[in-house]
């Protein structure tokens, strides 16, 4: 089961962490992704953490705001997301992959075998 929390509503240019939890053995062999979908608009993926060398991958849109990170002992993957814009507005997904993500792989939601319900996350003033 993968369940994802920290989702709220946030102003403009402030900061949230999304927690995505996946339940039973072998996190630490599972790659981690995140999805969003805005109102409106496809689902698209933002950002993925490999398993082992723990190797990020960012989209355009989140480059240098997001960052990915993981603890293994949790069995938690966080979504550090700063400097929000309205755009960010969206249903944010946690997914979990058994498979080697590499950089060309990691928006392809067919990679990705288990998904979280999904949390919002409103930016607005």
């Amino acid at each position: 089961e993968v369940v994802e929390s920290g989702g709220d509503l946030v102003q403009p240019g402030g900061s949230l962490r999304l927690s995505c939890v996946v339940s039973g053995d072998g996190f630490n062999y599972l790659a981690i992704g995140w999805f969003r979908q805005a109102p409106g608009k496809e689902r698209e993926a933002i950002a993925c953490i490999t398993s082992g060398d723990e190797i990020t991958y960012y989209a355009g849109s989140v480059k240098g705001r997001f960052a990915l990170s993981r603890v293994n002992a949790k069995n938690t993957a966080f979504l550090e997301m700063n400097s929000l814009k309205p755009e960010d507005t969206a249903i944010y997904y946690c997914a979990a992959s058994r498979f080697r993500i590499t950089e060309p792989l990691f928006n392809r939601e067919s990679m990705y075998e288990y998904w979280g319900q999904g949390i919002q996350v409103t930016v607005s003033s």
